[in-house]
């Protein structure tokens, strides 16, 4: 029987790589004639399993990781008719039926067939379905000629350190950004520099912006913004963020923002180190003109058992909704429908638009090093860890 290694969730701040299950055309006890089976080119470790790893979800323990896929594909079911054994493909990180209302209508975030429990399904990945995730050497990909982009398989290879990203946090990023209407000669902030507040960072340049600052406590992280023309914020600082954007532009406010840091927040200044879980919320409400608009990508749950207080362990959190009514604030929260955006970013990393990989610091690993990748992420690294199950990965 053909063999398969998978890096697994055992317990709050550790995984492991183990032997998993092969994958099989199959959903629970009948055919999956809509499916492929991939051998795993790249996949990527992501903050949104850190949540899970780091305790501050309700994941089972042996939950197999990681939904950002990208794979050949080396099995097709017999109704897939578009996707050929060999292509090269993306997987999105959002599972869906591509038949349903929401499908239908492009929200393919919040598919109404592929998970049991609530609209929206993911690989690997806490309350979303029950998938089997993907930080692996093959997986299973369902309605495949719906989910999957195929790469140009002349290029695919010479571009992959880039167009892994495709599967979620380029996406991620730019649809923040979309949702916060950034658009030519905007003036923008960007919450968070972890890898997708850096996506975001180079997604909001692609729709020229005119400043892009990005606020960080990491030193490193704010340095990596700095090296593709992001203007940064050290919010360990004792200056209000407002202050801050004063220096930098003139004025204390954006045109908009966007929220890359989700429920883990940590307070400014003096609180700096404190958990704060509601602080970007506020604070890009704070500093957003009135009639902005506020992209939140960032991830909020509905239950994380290591919260601060009986309130945010639901995902109840104290927001100053009162200033975003006063100001007219739009918000925009969610899962990212990817397949809205892979196909055009795809295009711009093609065509030299964008150095996507070069602005998250991708660095590639081995699965057998998927530990040390998690474990070095929660340090705050500032790179982009993308796990190289077969050493396909040009150096």
């Amino acid at each position: 029987m053909a063999s398969n290694r998978g890096v697994v969730y055992i317990k709050p701040g550790v995984v492991e790589v183990q032997s998993i299950d092969f994958p099989k055309l199959e959903l629970g006890k009948r055919k999956c004639r809509h499916g492929v089976i991939l051998k795993i080119i790249s996949t990527n470790i992501c903050g949104s399993d850190q949540h899970m790893v780091r305790g501050r979800t309700t994941a089972p323990e042996g939950l197999v990781l990681g939904h950002e896929i990208t794979g050949e594909v080396i099995e097709a079911g017999s109704d897939v008719e578009f996707i050929k054994v060999g292509d090269i493909v993306s997987v999105p990180f959002n599972i869906a039926c591509g038949r349903c209302r929401n499908c239908k209508e492009g929200k393919t975030g919040i598919c109404l067939n592929v998970n049991p429990a609530r609209p929206g399904a993911a690989y690997g990945y806490v309350d979303m379905g029950g998938w089997v995730g993907g930080q692996a050497e093959f997986v299973m990909v369902p309605y495949a000629d719906f989910n999957l982009l195929k790469l140009p398989k002349e290029r695919a290879m010479e571009k992959i350190k880039d167009l892994t990203l495709l599967s979620d946090i380029f996406p991620t990023g730019y649809h923040g950004a979309v949702n916060a209407g950034v658009g030519p000669g905007s003036i923008v902030y960007v919450a968070g520099a972890g890898p997708v507040g850096l996506a975001c960072a180079a997604s909001c340049h692609l729709l020229g912006a005119a400043v892009v600052i990005v606020g960080d406590m990491i030193p490193e992280r704010l340095a990596q913004a700095r090296s593709f023309g992001c203007e940064t914020i050290d919010l360990k600082k004792n200056a209000t963020l407002a202050e801050q954007i004063e220096s930098i532009v003139g004025a204390p406010e954006v045109d908009c923002a966007v929220d890359c840091v989700g429920f883990e927040a940590h307070g400014h200044g003096d609180e700096a180190g404190k958990e704060r879980p509601a602080t970007v919320l506020n604070s890009i409400m704070a500093v957003t003109r009135a009639g902005g608009s506020l992209g939140i990508p960032g991830l909020y749950v509905t239950g994380d058992p290591g919260a601060v207080d009986a309130n945010a362990r639901i995902g109840m959190l104290g927001i100053r909704i009162g200033l975003g009514w006063a100001k007219s604030h739009s918000f925009h929260t969610g899962q990212t429908p990817v397949m809205k955006y892979h196909r055009q970013l795809m295009n711009a990393i093609l065509y030299d638009r964008v150095q996507i990989a070069r602005a998250v610091n991708v660095t590639v690993i081995t699965l057998d090093d998927a530990p040390r990748g998690y474990r070095d992420f929660d340090k705050g690294a500032a790179r982009k860890f993308v796990l190289d199950p077969h050493a396909m990965i040009p150096a």
